[in-house]
């Protein structure tokens, strides 16, 4: 059978598409209709803010050291051998894990192009305590890379390597 004919290929693209527009279209109404730029704050919690932040390394800030040329390189790497695993896998949950890690990927390399930095909108935080500030994308890659662990990790899968 044909790679792109299996059902697990066809039906792992619906997440990945589905992030990377849901993540557009919030980006989009955020920075390009309401004409957010940076640093608006809006308190909903005594624990979270919908804000804007311009985050210049990859998910939740890693390698902001780079400079821009090298981070869409390393980018480009990871979804090269992302796609190429995603091709060769028969799981569905990795398959979809790793659909929803481009999808999140596409889009937050969408945002280096256009504005030469990733716009992160959820900031979590208690007291002094602050997580990293995050947007739909960064959810999505995250919640990818649980998926392929746990599909990895479970045991009916280990048996199946060993056959």
């Amino acid at each position: 059978m044909n790679w792109l004919t299996k059902p697990s290929v066809i039906w792992s693209l619906v997440p990945a598409l589905a992030v990377l527009v849901l993540d557009r279209l919030h980006k989009y109404l955020q920075v390009d209709l309401a004409g957010w730029t940076g640093g608006e704050i809006v308190p909903l919690t005594p624990f979270f803010n919908y804000t804007l932040v311009w985050n210049t390394g990859i998910s939740y800030g890693l390698l902001g050291g780079l400079t821009p040329e090298m981070l869409l390189l390393v980018m480009a790497l990871a979804m090269v051998a992302l796609a190429w695993w995603w091709v060769k896998e028969d799981s569905l949950l990795t398959r979809i894990g790793i659909a929803l890690a481009i999808g999140g990927a596409l889009s937050n390399a969408i945002d280096r192009i256009v504005w030469g930095a990733v716009a992160d909108f959820f900031h979590f935080f208690l007291g002094t305590w602050s997580f990293y500030v995050f947007n739909i994308a960064d959810v999505a890659i995250s919640v990818g890379v649980v998926m392929m662990i746990v599909d990895v990790l479970r045991p009916k899968r280990a048996i199946e390597a060993k056959s």
